[in-house]
């Protein structure tokens, strides 16, 4: 039987430069120079060839929209950056919060 599992991960490579570059509407030079920054590291298939996660190509598009709010490639690189230790502090709490009702059920 043939393992579908790599469908829903987000990190799993799927996608090539050229498929990656039309699914954004980007030009395929863009998604080069965001990894010569090191912004996204692509994988590479046996080929070289490099090759895009759904998780990546999400973090192009924030990327790309800070770009289109007229910041600087190092100022959206920072604020998605912050966004997303944002998000995972955010998480913590309702993580431990969670944590702290089911050790304290009265409160």
């Amino acid at each position: 039987m043939t393992d579908l599992s790599h469908l829903d991960d987000q990190d799993y490579p799927a996608f090539t430069t050229g498929q990656a570059a039309k699914m954004l509407g980007v030009q395929e030079a863009f998604l080069r120079s965001l990894e010569t920054h090191d912004l996204v590291r692509p994988e590479r298939s046996e080929g070289g060839h490099r090759r895009y996660s759904r998780r990546q190509l999400t973090l192009v598009a924030r990327v790309r929209e800070q770009l289109d709010e007229g910041h600087t490639l190092a100022a959206a690189a920072r604020i998605t950056g912050l966004q997303d230790q944002l998000a995972d502090a955010h998480n913590q709490i309702n993580e431990l919060r969670a944590q702290l009702a089911r050790h304290n059920p009265d409160r």
